[in-house]
């Protein structure tokens, strides 16, 4: 439990910090190079280098099966993980 709420908090400062680079400029996500990270772990450090290789504005992550917002966000990268903490999905929108 404790390794979850410390992976839980290192999410929420990544979140933090997509919300504060979501004011400065305007960006396009690309998918395809955050495939390279499904499979590797859903911590923080992962979070930050998808969005940087996606070029994204906005981050979010999603646990799998979780409902989501259908509204379209080009400037949006979502990242899916499951119960294990790994990174299953990487998507744009």
């Amino acid at each position: 439990m404790r390794k979850l709420t410390l992976v839980a908090t290192a999410i929420g400062g990544v979140l933090l910090a997509a919300s504060a680079s979501a004011q400065d400029s305007p960006a396009t996500c690309q998918a395809e190079p955050g495939q390279a990270f499904v499979g590797g772990p859903a911590s923080a450090e992962t979070g930050a280098q998808i969005q940087a290789a996606t070029g994204a504005r906005t981050f979010q992550w999603v646990f799998e099966n979780s409902p989501v917002t259908m509204d379209y966000r080009p400037d949006r990268v979502r990242v899916v993980y499951d119960r294990a903490m790994k990174v299953i999905a990487v998507t744009c929108g």
